[in-house]
């Protein structure tokens, strides 16, 4: 790696315009960190160690555009549908479609550092019971409970065979804290269906 082209107020450039990673390490005491060009994939890169390509944090391409790969994200679906739920059952999801940091496990999200996360749903529930008083879904953190709209299924005429919850909440989590979705129903027949098409997901927002 050269540096060249150092000026007199202190400021200078590293690399020497040929096809080279350039990078500036900091040797810590606990974790090296490095911040440095990758010029095969023509981007600038942040992240943990001495080498470029590993551990990457944050990433800038030449179009300006910022990816964090390791950015507590997740996305989740059942693997199969969840039949008679009852009161507090969680709401099981055993497909992960990506789960960027590793942070999803046993139906539960528990997050790796205290921040603001972002939340989001789609379940859908059928076959819910009429003799039911009312039924909601709720997502249970360690700081409080979010619940999605809740319903009285008793005004209508026939158990419905569909019915679909999108909920949506940005919420403060300490590291450690979880995350996970109940069914919540009061009265009525254990007989609801928690769906394949349900969909799961959040990640950190700051």
């Amino acid at each position: 790696m050269a540096l060249t082209k150092v000026i007199g107020n202190g400021l200078g450039t590293l690399g020497d315009g040929t096809a080279n990673d350039t990078k500036i390490v900091f040797d810590g005491n606990g974790f090296d960190y490095h911040i440095g060009l990758d010029d095969s994939a023509n981007t600038l890169v942040i992240g943990k160690g001495s080498a470029l390509g590993t551990t990457t944090s944050m990433s800038f391409d030449s179009n300006g555009v910022v990816t964090k790969p390791l950015q507590p994200s997740f996305g989740v679906k059942p693997a199969s549908n969840q039949n008679n739920l009852a009161n507090h059952d969680v709401l099981a999801f055993g497909s992960e479609v990506f789960d960027n940091n590793g942070d999803f496990a046993s139906n539960t999200f528990t997050a790796p550092v205290t921040g603001r996360y972002q939340f989001q749903f789609t379940a859908r529930i059928d076959e819910i019971d009429t003799a039911t008083n009312w039924c909601r879904v709720e997502m249970v953190t360690s700081n409080r409970m979010h619940q999605a709209t809740i319903i009285d299924p008793d005004g209508l005429d026939s158990d419905p065979d569909y019915w679909t919850w999108n909920f949506s909440v940005c919420t403060d989590m300490d590291a450690g804290d979880t995350c996970y979705l109940q069914w919540g129903q009061s009265g009525g027949a254990n007989q609801a269906r928690c769906d394949t098409d349900s969909y799961f997901s959040g990640f950190l927002v700051c």
